[in-house]
C-alpha cells in the first residue's frame, strides 16, 4: 500500500503465460475386420499412441494414431490369433479460457493426454464377422503466450543495491582467523 501522499508506480512486465485452455473427451467406435471369423474375444489392447497438436483459430487440432490389438479364438474356440489395425483421428479441442491478447507468432501449443486411448469393450457383430471396439481418450491442451502483466512497485522494498550494503556492513571482526593452525602450540 502506497502511504499517504505517495503514489504508486506500476511497471508492466512480458511474460510468458497461458493464454488459452481446453479439455475434451472422446469415446469412439471402431470396426475392425480380422482375418479369420471370430469366435470369442480374449483381449483387446491398444497401444502405439502417437499424436501431434496445431492451433487452428478457436481450437486445438489433436491428430493421432494408435494400434488395436485384437486377441481372439476362432474355429470354434480351437485356434488363436491377433489382429492390428492401425487407427487414425482428429480431435478438436475448443478453447475455453482465452486471452486474446496472449495470442501471436509465438505462441506454443502444448497437448497432454489425460487419459490415453483404452479399449473400454470389444464384441463380435451381429454377422460376425468383424470386431467392434468401444475406445476412450482425453486431451488436456494449453496454448502459451507472450503477455503482459502490471505489478506494483514499492518505493520502500530493498533494492539490490540496499542488499549489497547491508553485507559490506556486517562486521567480520569477531572471526576466529587462527583455527586452521598448522602447529601446535
Amino acid at each position: 500500500m502506497a502511504k499517504r501522499g505517495q503514489t504508486m508506480k506500476y511497471r508492466e512486465v512480458i511474460t510468458k503465460a497461458v493464454c488459452g485452455k481446453g479439455k475434451k473427451f472422446t469415446q469412439t467406435s471402431h470396426s475392425i475386420s480380422p482375418q479369420h471369423r471370430p469366435t470369442s474375444i480374449l483381449g483387446c489392447w491398444i497401444i502405439n499412441h502417437r499424436y501431434e497438436a496445431k492451433k487452428r483459430g478457436d481450437v486445438v487440432v489433436v491428430d493421432g494414431r494408435y494400434d488395436v490389438n485384437i486377441w481372439y479364438s476362432c474355429e470354434n474356440n480351437t485356434k488363436t490369433q491377433v489382429c492390428t489395425e492401425t487407427i487414425s483421428y482428429t480431435d478438436e479441442v475448443p478453447l475455453k479460457v482465452k486471452d486474446e491478447e496472449g495470442f501471436g507468432v509465438d505462441e506454443e501449443v502444448i497437448a497432454r493426454v489425460l487419459q490415453q486411448p483404452n479399449c473400454l469393450e470389444a464384441n463380435i457383430s451381429e454377422r460376425g464377422n468383424k470386431v467392434l471396439v468401444e475406445v476412450e481418450r482425453e486431451f488436456l491442451v494449453e496454448i502459451i503466450g507472450d503477455t503482459k502483466v502490471r505489478v506494483t512497485v514499492h518505493p520502500d522494498s530493498r533494492s539490490d543495491d540496499d542488499w549489497q550494503k547491508v553485507l559490506e556492513e556486517e562486521s567480520f571482526e569477531d572471526l576466529d582467523t587462527d583455527f586452521l593452525s598448522t602447529e601446535e602450540e
